[in-house]
C-alpha cells in the first residue's frame, strides 16, 4: 500500500507547473543564475519546458507562450542579462584553456545559436589571451593528453602517429600537430606557450 502511495505521489511531482509569463521568468532568471548562455540557447530551453508543460495541460496557448519567450529573451537582451558576444568570447576562452581547436570552438558555439559572425570576433578576442591561439590550445592539448614530448621519451616513436591521430581528431590541422608533436623539447613548447602578448 505505501509503495504504490510513494509511487503515485512521485509521479505527480513530475508532473510539471502549468507555464505563465511569470513562471517562464523564473525558469529563466534561474537557468542563467546556473549557466552561461546563448540568446537562442535560453530560448531552446524555455521552448522544451513550454513543450513538456504542453503534455500535461490542455489549456496552454502555446502560441501565446512563444511570444512570452520572445519578450522574456528581448528584455534580457536589453537589460544586459543576455549578451551573445559575452558568452561566445567567454565560452572560447574556456575551451582554449582546454585545449581545443578553433573549429571545435566554432561548431560548439554553432550548437548554442551563436551566429557566425559573433562566433568570428570571439575567436578573434583569442589573440588577446595568446599571439597564436591555436597553437597555445594544440600545446595545452598535448600537455593535458600527455601527447609528444609530454608523454614517456621510451615510447614516444611508436606513439607518434598515434599522437597526430589524437591531435587530428581533436580538430587540429596535420602542420599544428606535428610542429607540436615533433618538438623535441617540452620546455620549448612551455615557452611558446608564455609568449608575451605584444
Amino acid at each position: 500500500m505505501s509503495q504504490r502511495k510513494d509511487s503515485s505521489s512521485s509521479s505527480k511531482s513530475h508532473i510539471p507547473r502549468k507555464i505563465t509569463p511569470e513562471r517562464l521568468a523564473n525558469i529563466a532568471l534561474h537557468y542563467l543564475e546556473r549557466y552561461a548562455s546563448s540568446a537562442a540557447n535560453l530560448k531552446r530551453v524555455l521552448e522544451r519546458r513550454v513543450f513538456k508543460a504542453s503534455l500535461f495541460h490542455d489549456d496552454l496557448d502555446v502560441d501565446a507562450a512563444r511570444g512570452w519567450i520572445d519578450a522574456l529573451i528581448q528584455r534580457y537582451l536589453d537589460a544586459g542579462l543576455l549578451n551573445d558576444l559575452n558568452y561566445a568570447e567567454t565560452r572560447a576562452r574556456s575551451l582554449m584553456a582546454r585545449g581545443t581547436a578553433a573549429r571545435v570552438i566554432r561548431i560548439k558555439l554553432m550548437e548554442k545559436g551563436v551566429d557566425g559572425e559573433t562566433i568570428d570576433r570571439a575567436l578573434e578576442a583569442l589573440v588577446d589571451e595568446h599571439p597564436e591561439p591555436e597553437l597555445a590550445a594544440a600545446i595545452k592539448l598535448a600537455r593535458r593528453r600527455r601527447l609528444g614530448p609530454y608523454g614517456d621519451p621510451a615510447t614516444r616513436a611508436d606513439k607518434k602517429d598515434r599522437d597526430l591521430a589524437a591531435m587530428a581528431r581533436a580538430g587540429f590541422s596535420y602542420d599544428m600537430a606535428r610542429r607540436v608533436i615533433d618538438c623535441d623539447d617540452k620546455d620549448e613548447l612551455e615557452d611558446l606557450l608564455a609568449l608575451p602578448l605584444l
